[in-house]
């Protein structure tokens, strides 16, 4: 039988792979082969490719399957169902039977472990709809976030994550962007295990966006003018646009007919007064002994 990954596997051989591994489980029936030697076995299917010694060899190491399936299982979401993953690591065991050779001297447990895990994790890489490009990328931002706040206790800034990723500008700005891949779960996904016997659902604990809180509208209205009081007109802009708006350096520049570097002295020189501004503001608070 030839192998079937991916979305090339389709609902009907889907079901059909399921209900042979739980058929394959079920059957409790002895076989001729039970009292033959595994090698006499392997070699008896080697000259017939007898459909009856394959259907043995399957119901055999089928063990090895939900094995593989289970251990995977453990690093994947509840969603995913482990007679999902047994469908396709059985693909992976019918390509090891059918491609197994006894004279190289290997066992067969350790030939086909490598295969069905690979059949599995195929069949996960075709469920998930972000391409590995992405998830790469991903993993690499991640692994140098967790570097840098082990050795230094604190987030990386920026600046320092791209120093630590070797790159700088507007790669840098891509490749976090590529990164920040959008996931899909459930609703019915366990959130945490609460006190009580029922499981809190993400449902449960999902933030409403649609709700604004009024003091903190406000508030934020309250710094915006603040900060841009006394400002001229471009450098509001490149405050509002740069902080509120999350626009780039070059993309202020842009909108406002100035060069990249230009906006970024002008932002620097709008920090500086504004430090400034906030030292002479404190002390005028300070109390007076």
């Amino acid at each position: 039988m030839p192998r079937m990954r991916g979305s090339a596997m389709s609902v009907g051989t889907r079901s059909h792979s399921r209900y042979a591994v739980e058929h394959a489980e079920a059957s409790d029936k002895p076989s001729p082969y039970d009292d033959m030697p595994i090698s006499e076995v392997w070699m008896e299917y080697r000259k017939t490719h007898s459909c009856e010694i394959r259907n043995y060899l399957m119901e055999r190491f089928l063990p090895l399957v939900r094995y593989n399936a289970e251990r995977i299982s453990t690093r994947l979401p509840d969603e995913v169902d482990i007679q999902d993953l047994m469908s396709a690591g059985l693909f992976g065991l019918m390509d090891a039977i059918d491609a197994y050779d006894l004279d190289r001297g290997v066992k067969f447990e350790t030939y086909c472990a490598p295969r069905i895990r690979g059949a599995i994790l195929d069949e996960l890489r075709a469920m998930d709809w972000v391409p590995r490009l992405v998830r790469h990328r991903t993993s690499r931002v991640e692994q140098a976030r967790q570097k840098f706040e082990m050795e230094h206790g604190r987030e990386p800034t920026p600046e320092e994550l791209a120093e630590l990723l070797q790159l700088s500008g507007e790669e840098f700005d891509k490749f976090v962007r590529d990164s920040s891949a959008v996931s899909t779960f459930s609703l019915t996904r366990r959130c945490f295990q609460s006190d009580g016997s029922r499981d809190v659902r993400e449902i449960d604990v999902i933030k409403d966006e649609s709700q604004r809180n009024p003091f903190s509208e406000i508030q934020r209205k309250d710094i915006k003018d603040l900060i841009t009081k006394g400002l001229s007109r471009a450098e509001r802009l490149i405050v509002i646009l740069y902080y509120y708006e999350e626009m780039t350096m070059k993309e202020i520049g842009a909108t406002l007919d100035l060069s990249e570097s230009r906006v970024s002295q002008m932002h620097s020189s709008i920090l500086a007064r504004l430090k400034a501004q906030m030292q002479h503001k404190a002390r005028e608070l300070e109390p007076v002994e």
